[in-house]
C-alpha cells in the first residue's frame, strides 16, 4: 500500500509514475477524491464532537438542551458511519492501486525497454544442433509429463530416477549456499490465509492467477515470498536485530492464467513448481544497497552452477504490482537462443510493510516506523534444472553435472543406462 502521503503531497508527480505503470488515471483520480472527502468528513466529524462538548450543561440539562443533545448526537452517528464508509472505500481503492516506481527504475511500456545491465559466462558452442530440455529430460527418463497430465492435468511434470534426484540436488545446493551468506533456513506451509496474501499484495488484484481452496479463507501459495514476509506480520522489530535474512525452499503454485499457449513445451511454465526464495527486512535507508546485495546471492548460484545469464533492470511498464524496482537474471537457453527470466529481484520499499503491519522502532528514539521489504527467486528451480540439461548436454543427449553438484548427486554425467 502506498504512502497517502504521496498523493496528497505530490500528487502529480505520483499520477505520472502510476501511469507509467499502466495504472489508470481514473483509478487514481477516484482515490483522490474520496481521500479528500474523508478528510472532510473527518474534520466535519470532529466539529460536531467539539460541539457536543460545548453544548454539555454544568448542571441539570432542560428539555431544550437534552433534545439539542440528543440531535448533535445522531449527526455524529451519521458522520461517523459516513466516515467509516469512506474509509472503507480508500482502504479499498488503494489495496487495488500498485506500488509507486522508484525514480531509478526505466521508464517504459513493456519487456522491450527493459534495461540490460550486465553478462556473465560464456555461451556454450555446440559442433551439433542442441536440443530442447524437454527432448532431453524425457529421453533419459528424468521427468515425464504424460504420465503427470493423466494424474492431475496439464502443466504438471514427474520427476523420476536422476531427474528427481537432481532437483532435490538442486534445492539442497541452493539452500546450502544461501545459508552460508547469512540467510535463515525455513520450511514453511504451502497454505496460505488470504490475510497473508493480502499483506504481500496478491490479493485481491490477482486473485485469478492463484489457487484457493473452496470455501476457506486459504490459498495454495504462489511464491514463499508470501509465508516469510508474513511472518513478521503485525510485528514491531527493533532496529538492532535488522537486517533479517530468510531463505527457503517452497512448491509454489500458479493457474498462469492469460499465459495459454507460451512456454507449452517441457519445465519452463508449471502450475507446480518449485523455488527457493530470499526475502529481506531492513531499514528505508539501506534497502537499494540491500537489493544489491540480494540479487548478487542468486547470482552466485547462477555462476557456481556455471550458467551464463544477463541482469536486467525492469522498466516501470514490466514492474509487478508491489515492486518499486526490480532486477531479473535472465538465463542463456540454447534451444531458443536467447535469454529466459530465472529470478526476480524487487524493493518494495514500505509498499508491504504498510499492508502488512511490518514496522521497526528506532534504536536512539524509540520511534516506530515502516521499513522496507526485498525478495528475490534463489532461483527457481524448474528453470535451473532446464537451463542445466540445455547447456550441459553432449552430442550423444546425455548431461555433464556442474561440479557444485557432484558431492550432491554422486555423478560426473547424467546418461542413458
Amino acid at each position: 500500500m502506498n504512502n497517502p502521503k504521496l498523493i496528497r503531497e505530490k500528487y502529480d508527480e505520483t499520477k505520472s509514475s502510476l501511469i507509467s505503470k499502466k495504472v489508470s488515471p481514473e483509478l487514481i483520480e477516484e482515490y483522490k477524491e474520496r481521500d479528500e472527502l474523508w478528510r472532510a468528513e473527518g474534520i466535519a466529524l470532529d466539529e460536531l464532537k467539539h460541539q457536543r462538548k460545548g453544548l454539555m450543561p454544568k448542571g441539570k440539562p432542560s428539555p431544550e438542551q437534552l433534545a439539542l443533545l440528543k440531535e448533535t448526537s445522531e449527526k455524529i452517528k451519521l458522520k461517523q458511519e459516513r466516515v467509516s464508509e469512506l474509509d472503507r472505500e480508500c482502504h479499498d481503492l488503494a489495496l487495488s492501486m500498485p506500488n509507486v516506481p522508484d525514480s531509478s527504475a526505466p521508464v517504459g511500456i513493456s519487456e522491450e525497454d527493459n534495461v540490460e545491465l550486465s553478462k556473465w559466462g560464456k555461451i556454450p558452442e555446440f559442433d551439433f544442433e542442441a536440443m530442447d530440455h524437454e527432448h532431453l529430460g524425457v529421453g533419459l527418463g528424468m521427468f515425464d509429463l504424460k504420465t503427470a497430465a493423466k494424474v492431475t492435468g496439464s502443466r504438471f511434470v514427474i520427476y523420476k530416477n536422476k531427474g528427481a534426484k537432481l532437483e532435490r540436488a538442486l534445492i539442497n545446493f541452493m539452500l546450502d549456499t544461501h545459508s552460508k551468506a547469512g540467510y535463515e533456513e525455513i520450511l514453511p506451509p504451502a497454505v496460505v490465509h488470504e490475510d497473508s496474501m493480502v499483506g504481500t499484495g496478491q490479493l485481491p488484484k490477482f486473485s485469478h492467477d492463484s489457487f484457493k481452496i473452496d470455501e476457506t479463507p486459504y490459498w495454495l501459495s504462489p511464491t514463499a515470498e508470501v509465508q516469510l514476509t508474513n511472518m513478521e506480520r503485525d510485528n514491531v522489530i527493533e532496529e538492532g536485530t535488522l537486517p533479517i535474512n530468510y531463505v527457503a525452499y517452497a512448491p509454489c503454485f500458479r493457474k498462469e492464467a492469460g499465459t495459454y499457449g507460451k512456454d507449452i513445451r517441457g519445465i519452463f511454465r508449471q502450475h507446480q513448481f518449485n523455488k527457493v526464495e530470499l526475502v529481506k527486512f531492513v531499514t528505508p535507508e539501506t534497502s537499494m544497497d540491500e537489493l544489491e546485495k540480494l540479487t548478487g546471492h542468486a547470482e552466485t548460484i547462477l555462476k557456481l552452477l556455471g550458467l551464463p545469464y544477463r541482469k536486467v533492470s525492469l522498466c516501470t511498464g514490466d514492474l509487478g504490482f508491489s515492486a518499486a524496482k526490480t532486477y531479473d537474471l535472465e538465463v542463456w537457453f540454447p534451444s531458443q537462443k536467447k535469454y529466459r527470466e530465472i529470478s526476480s529481484c524487487s524493493n518494495f520499499l514500505d509498499f508491504q510493510a504498510r499492508r502488512a503491519l511490518i514496522r521497526c522502532r528506532r534504536s536512539n528514539n524509540a520511534q516506530v516506523e515502516y521499513l522496507h521489504t526485498l525478495n528475490g527467486s534463489g532461483l527457481a528451480v524448474g528453470r535451473t534444472f532446464a537451463a542445466i540439461l540445455e547447456n550441459y548436454q553432449t552430442n550423444g543427449g546425455s548431461i555433464i553435472v556442474p561440479d557444485v553438484l557432484k558431492p550432491y548427486l554422486n555423478l560426473e554425467i547424467i546418461e542413458n543406462e
